[in-house]
Order: C-alpha cells, then sequence, then structure tokens
C-alpha cells in the first residue's frame, strides 16, 4: 500500500521546502533525508562526500530507504541523486507516490548560488554545469516520478496544492 509521498528531482527544485507546506495541507509527517544522514552520521553531506566518498553517501540513502518501508503518512524530501539508482526508485515506488519536481537550469542556479552544502555543484556553480548534470540525471527522474510539477516562478503552497490535486488520480490508500 502507498501511504507516502515521495518528492524527488534536482537540487534546487523545491523539495524540502515544499515538503513543508505539503506536511501542513496533508497533516503529513516529514522527513528530508539528507538531513536524516547528517543527523546519522554526525557530518555534512560535504564532510561525507570528502572523507567517504559519493558511493558511501548513495548506500546511506538505500539504507535509509529500506528503514522508511515502515512509515506511513509522511511526505519523503529527496536528496538529488536519490533517483539515480534503480533500488531507490522500486523502494519509493513501492511504498509511496512518486512526485517529481522540476525547474529550469537558471531558477536551480538562482535557488543554490549561495549554497556552499552542495558537493556535487563545488566549483561547478554555473548555469552551464546545471544543464549537463540534468540532461544526465533527466531520464532517471522522469523513469521514477509517478507525477511531475514544475516550481519554476511558484509560491510552495500552490505547489503542494498542484501535487495534492493530481494524487487524487493515486486516491485509494489516502485519506485526504
Amino acid at each position: 500500500m502507498k501511504d507516502n509521498i515521495y518528492l524527488i528531482g534536482f537540487m534546487g527544485t523545491g523539495k524540502s521546502t515544499v515538503s513543508k507546506s505539503l506536511a501542513k495541507l496533508l497533516g503529513y509527517g516529514e522527513i528530508d533525508t539528507d538531513a536524516w544522514i547528517v543527523r546519522q552520521q554526525n557530518k555534512s553531506i560535504a564532510e561525507i562526500f570528502e572523507k567517504q566518498g559519493e558511493d558511501a553517501f548513495r548506500d546511506m540513502e538505500t539504507s535509509l530507504l529500506q528503514e522508511l518501508q515502515k512509515e506511513k503518512h509522511k511526505i519523503i524530501s529527496c536528496g538529488g541523486g536519490m533517483a539515480m539508482r534503480t533500488e531507490n526508485v522500486t523502494l519509493m515506488q513501492k511504498n509511496g507516490v512518486v512526485v517529481l519536481l522540476t525547474a529550469q537550469p537558471e531558477t536551480i542556479l538562482e535557488r543554490v548560488k549561495n549554497d556552499q552544502g552542495r558537493p556535487v555543484l563545488n566549483g561547478n556553480m554555473n548555469v552551464k554545469y546545471i544543464q549537463r548534470l540534468l540532461a544526465q540525471r533527466s531520464p532517471f527522474y522522469q523513469a521514477a516520478g509517478e507525477v511531475v510539477v514544475p516550481t519554476d516562478h511558484r509560491a510552495p503552497d500552490d505547489i503542494a496544492q498542484e501535487i495534492k490535486k493530481n494524487l487524487e488520480f493515486f486516491k485509494n490508500p489516502f485519506d485526504f
């Protein structure tokens, strides 16, 4: 039964912000996977990448998704790379509706340009690099997302309302 909502997408598409609005709108709990891993490891994501490598971080994401299989009525805001692994997508789709949030590269840059905690963009904080990374990741995001919602120039509450409306198609397990 699909009891959770997973927000996926590239960094800066609004997953963490929209998660708060959606949780309030639906009365669901909220889990930010990046924040969870940071708390569990007692290290920033940048430190994990630097000291243990990206593969170790991706393994932590998969382990967390396995743990989250027992959760119910949660909005789960996923790190930008979460949908890159087929195993992760399978876990998310098994226990929730996967909502892909999208944004244009210019919007993404504007939202993340002052955030030094983005190891994937360190030294590459520009539209061209974001476009390249988006082109690589987009097929994975599109394959995983069961609902797609653009976030450019929109308020989080507006986006949350659109997600709720789209969830009507999955209504069976949900009680809105």
